[in-house]
């Protein structure tokens, strides 16, 4: 099994900063990819941002050109850096990595964080 663990999140003012981080950690053969998701009250979850091995990365156009997502593979981490915060950020985020595990190297599964509570005042 794979482990996410988020942190970062808290109470923001519209216009500030919040970094969150995610580090996976267990039977880890391999990671495919990793991101950020993000659901609201009363909402879908939905994609905030992604980072696949090969570099690629992909954003919501809600936050294109607000987020960065970056990641550390010899941390097996990755982190989104949130600037420009609105109130329509509210939301929990979770971390999704794609990972294959010692024990089934050849299936990659879906492996999600707890969440972390974002929450940014008008």
């Amino acid at each position: 099994q794979v482990q996410l663990v988020e942190s970062g999140g808290g109470l923001v003012q519209a216009g500030g900063s919040l970094r969150l981080s995610c580090a996976a950690s267990g039977d880890i053969y391999a990671i495919n990819a990793m991101g950020w998701y993000r659901q609201a009250p009363g909402k879908q979850r939905e994609l905030v941002a992604t980072s696949t091995t090969g570099r690629d990365v992909s954003y919501a156009d809600s936050v294109k050109g607000r987020f960065t997502i970056s990641r550390d593979n010899a941390k097996n981490a990755v982190y989104l850096q949130m600037d420009s915060l609105k109130p329509e950020d509210t939301a929990v985020y979770y971390c999704k990595a794609v990972a294959r595990t010692r024990a089934s190297y050849y299936l990659p599964k879906d492996y999600w964080g707890q969440g972390t509570q974002v929450a940014v005042s008008s």
